[in-house]
């Protein structure tokens, strides 16, 4: 409850202002331990507000995807947890998309060099668009505040 109280205290403009940041075509990496904390900080700040919102990953794998899926769902508290799927005709570089509305996720073949996290929010004008990449493994770390 504390951290939500803390979260929601960050300013809306800051949050955009930080996320716009690592919104471009070539990927940045994070500099710090203290931008990796406002950078995951501005995520859950912006998907608190969203109505809903998509997760987009480029990985190399199916499971570095679902790992992925599985610690940005945990940081951003949601209760999803993605399984691993039975049949896995891919054995290159993928894209998983998660559709938090639905509660579920689909994987194609991906053919691009990008390997990271697309954040896609949908809800009032101010937060809508599309946020990233991010690092796949921003929120790997179980606890943060």
């Amino acid at each position: 409850y504390e951290r939500i109280i803390y979260l929601m205290s960050i300013a809306l403009e800051s949050a955009l202002t930080l996320l716009r940041d690592f919104s471009c075509l070539k990927p940045r990496t994070v500099a710090s331990d203290e931008e990796k904390q406002a950078l995951r900080q501005a995520i859950y700040r912006i998907v608190q507000l969203s109505e809903w919102h998509n997760i987009g990953i480029c990985a190399d794998t199916i499971p570095q995807a679902l790992h992925t899926l599985g610690a940005y769902l945990k940081g951003l508290e949601s209760s999803y947890r993605p399984e691993m799927p039975t049949n896995i005709p891919f054995s290159a570089a993928i894209y998983l998309k998660y559709n938090s509305q639905k509660q579920s996720y689909y994987i194609d073949s991906y053919a691009g060099d990008y390997r990271g996290v697309l954040l896609s929010c949908q809800g009032s004008e101010e937060i809508m668009g599309t946020y990233g990449y991010f690092p796949l493994n921003l929120f790997d770390d179980s606890e943060w505040k």
